[in-house]
């Protein structure tokens, strides 16, 4: 519904809470909305393309650049000679190089740029370009790392009762393990940086970014200058997933040292396969794990292995290993336990942020084990899931997570069993082995599982933001906060906020670009925290400006400021009401300040960041997902065949984007768990590098059910409205997808061997056709799926 069709038909409704469409949308739909790549590039700006390296691991010994010099067009090459300031990126571990130098240490590592008048022309000049390199020995996988305990950052180990003796005294007991491979961010708009020298050694950067403000420091850092000279600008993204969050500020720190060296404006824009071979993806992770438990399958103890492959620099392995401890066990009580946590160094590209940022690759881990008890005991997954759940609301046992954060506000005693009615969850399971006898080359299964997400940046410093709100004399507003908008919704939903406070139509609000001249120092538009922090400023700003006007009024009318309302364009006081805009003229005239800046520090939170303990997460969102597969026993192909989802977005500012966002979320999380394959060859070359070899989910990949509910409570901490963060937490709830699976998985293998199947399901994921038939055991089929 278009936004002034629905401001015509609700006019007195609150802006928050109503279905707004994306303030963009119209714009992005008849392609008015620029990206960094529209914009109109200033006379003389040239174009830089990437000289990448072509081994994993090598001794760099020399760069021959005199064939692309020659070539017509180009203008320079830059390598890391050419770096004024820093030549090593101003990330947290310090141990990645702006450009190679010495030694390369994956293939595609940036080694220098080519500056040319095209961009065509900069991408053949740099294929020109000639190095000298002597291979060495390269580490590509996780077992090798962890055979030569070959690690960026020491392992990390959380423990509490005494796992050893839970394990010995168990009913039963399980071994096992098994892999989860990473995933390409694919964001529509690729990496892309324009550098503008300014005047007396200042720049601008625009950026397709998540973080501004870091993008600045390492633009800074690199150019030996002070962060106030460098104005980093970002007003959309097309897409981010994370992999905008470090990886944008390489492009705009080599942007800039090119700019630098031409002394002319240049742009950087990644073409698809160099985006692949450069930039990092999400973690993938290997599990070893050793669980105890009782005849109704609730865990008496616990040790698992969770081994990260971080690639061969730090970037943000450190906390995405972190969350991906605090995330282990998802939603349920882990009362004798020990986390091992290995951050493994290999010569591939350095992984990165990605939705989730570590918590997907925590949540599968206890939900496979829990998986596979099930199958051990011949019980319901479900029923085994509900008895290992956290305390219910109110609870004073078994309520505290293994790194000592109290569990407040379970809602999923209730959710899981509301979801399963609304799914018919019994009915079907019930229905499926009949289904599956008269269809023994067709199986189904199906699964519910569900998410408890700690929403708030792991580094407590993060969690902080500003906004400034401006009112002009027309009654128009202007918004700009420290997130950026990559099409998730963030400025629309300020929007709301800002108008709610003020009383106004949203139609008078506009938010601008993110940029560091605006609002310093903001956090990363990361860890699902866009709305909860920069809407809570902007509301702050928005407030401080209406109290400045219900104080004017007040003086005028002679009434208390708590009697002045804000409503439908209006400000209403008891002696009668004038229009929003003609008391902002008014207080102009009478010098009333018409702007405000907004702050705002998220509360409660603290932990120990040595012994990963503590208060991380301000809160928690919940939801869960029952899923129904079919797989085809001959091929392994499968079809997921319905959805069902109920998620806890608290008190929903905007309806319609939050459910986008948790089919969206969802999708994603289905291709990473089905047919977002990468595979890297002996070479250390990722072989997965473009769409023709890389398959993310389509259209046609969405099941026709496919049904999402929202759960009716509002947060029970003090969130803008009370609203919950929507980002991530739905991500995880395709793990229900990857159960699934391995449901009819266990139902093929049981019709193969003519009896019931107890044996746990080894598959790794992504769970591809091939995967499905090695872990059936179909004859013929190779044994053993190959590590992801």
């Amino acid at each position: 519904m278009p936004q002034a069709h629905f401001a015509e038909l609700h006019p007195d409704a609150p802006a928050s809470g109503a279905p707004h469409p994306h303030e963009s949308a119209r714009a992005q739909v008849q392609g008015a909305a620029p990206y960094v790549d529209d914009v109109s590039e200033p006379r003389g700006t040239l174009h830089a393309a990437p000289v990448l390296s072509p081994v994993a691991h090598g001794r760099l010994n020399g760069v021959d650049a005199s064939a692309a010099l020659a070539l017509p067009g180009v203008h320079a090459v830059v390598l890391a000679g050419d770096i004024p300031g820093d030549p090593v990126l101003a990330t947290f571990v310090h141990d990645e190089p702006v450009l190679a130098q010495g030694e390369v240490h994956h293939v595609g590592q940036v080694i220098g740029l080519i500056v040319a008048d095209s961009m065509r022309t900069a991408r053949q000049a740099a294929r020109a370009v000639r190095l000298d390199i002597t291979p060495l020995p390269a580490i590509l996988t996780i077992d090798d790392a962890m055979a030569a305990q070959s690690f960026v950052l020491p392992p990390v180990t959380v423990t509490r009762g005494d796992a050893t003796a839970a394990l010995a005294s168990a009913p039963h007991r399980l071994q096992g393990g098994f892999a989860v491979g990473g995933q390409e961010h694919f964001y529509l708009e690729g990496q892309v940086a324009l550098a503008l020298p300014q005047e007396q050694g200042q720049w601008h950067i625009l950026s397709s970014t998540q973080h501004p403000g870091e993008v600045q420091h390492w633009v800074a850092h690199a150019l030996g200058i002070a962060n106030h000279a460098v104005r980093v600008e970002c007003r959309r993204m097309g897409g981010g997933f994370g992999g905008k969050e470090t990886q944008a500020g390489h492009m705009a720190v080599w942007a800039a040292l090119a700019a630098r060296k031409v002394g002319a404006p240049v742009k950087l824009r990644l073409d698809r396969d160099d985006d692949f071979l450069i930039t990092g993806k999400r973690h993938p992770f290997a599990y070893r794990y050793d669980v105890g438990f009782d005849d109704h399958g609730r865990l008496h103890g616990l040790t698992i292995d969770m081994m990260a492959n971080c690639g061969w620099s730090a970037d943000l392995s450190g906390p995405v290993a972190d969350r991906a401890v605090f995330h282990v066990d998802n939603a349920y009580f882990l009362g004798d336990v020990v986390v091992r946590s290995y951050r493994c160094r290999t010569n591939v590209q350095s992984h990165t942020a990605f939705r989730g940022f570590g918590g997907p690759q925590g949540v599968i881990a206890i939900e496979a084990i829990l998986g596979d008890i099930a199958r051990a005991l011949a019980l319901d997954p479900l029923a085994v899931r509900m008895a290992n759940l956290y305390g219910p609301r109110g609870a004073t046992e078994r309520n505290v997570t293994h790194y000592q954060m109290p569990v407040e506000d379970n809602i999923l005693h209730e959710l899981l069993p509301k979801l399963e009615l609304l799914a018919q969850y019994q009915r079907r399971k019930e229905a499926i082995p009949s289904w599956n006898a008269a269809h023994p080359h067709l199986q189904r299964g199906i699964a519910i599982t569900p998410v408890k997400f700690g929403i708030s940046f792991t580094a407590t410093q993060f969690n902080q933001a500003g906004a400034l709100v401006h009112v002009y004399t027309d009654g128009s507003v202007q918004v700009n906060h420290g997130g950026t908008e990559m099409g998730q919704g963030l400025n629309t939903k300020v929007a709301q906020i800002v108008a709610d406070e003020l009383g106004v139509p949203m139609a008078l609000v506009l938010v601008t670009a993110a940029a560091t001249d605006k609002v310093p120092n903001a956090s990363a538009t990361a860890a699902s925290s866009g709305t909860d922090l920069n809407g809570k400023a902007a509301q702050a700003a928005a407030r401080t400006v209406r109290d400045n006007l219900a104080a004017f009024v007040c003086g005028l009318d002679g009434c208390g400021a708590g009697a002045v309302e804000f409503r439908h364009g209006k400000v209403v006081t008891p002696k009668g009401e004038r229009d929003f805009a003609a008391v902002v003229q008014q207080a102009y005239a009478n010098r009333i300040q018409l702007w405000s800046d907004g702050f705002y520090r998220t509360p409660k939170i603290h932990y120990d960041k040595t012994t990963l303990t503590g208060r991380p997460f301000f809160y928690f969102a919940y939801g869960a997902a029952c899923t129904e597969v079919a797989i085809d026993t001959f091929t392994g192909e499968y079809r997921v065949l319905a959805v069902d989802i109920l998620h806890d977005v608290g008190r929903s500012i905007n309806p319609a984007i939050d459910i986008g966002q948790i089919e969206g979320g969802f999708i994603q999380g289905m291709g990473w768990l089905t047919t977002e394959e990468l595979a890297w060859n002996a070479k250390g070359e990722l072989t997965t590098k473009a769409p023709s070899t890389y398959k993310i989910p389509t259209a046609a990949d969405v099941p026709a059910h496919l049904h999402v509910h929202l759960w009716p409570e509002a947060n029970a901490e003090d969130t803008v409205h009370r609203s919950k963060a929507v980002g991530e937490p739905p991500f995880m709830l395709a793990i229900s997808v990857w159960e699934a699976l391995r449901n009819a998985v266990a139902a093929a293998r049981a019709d193969l061997a003519g009896a019931e199947d107890r044996v746990p399901v080894q598959m790794d994921a992504p769970a591809t056709p091939e995967r499905i038939l090695w872990a059936i055991g179909r004859p013929g089929a190779q044994e053993k799926s190959p590590s992801s």
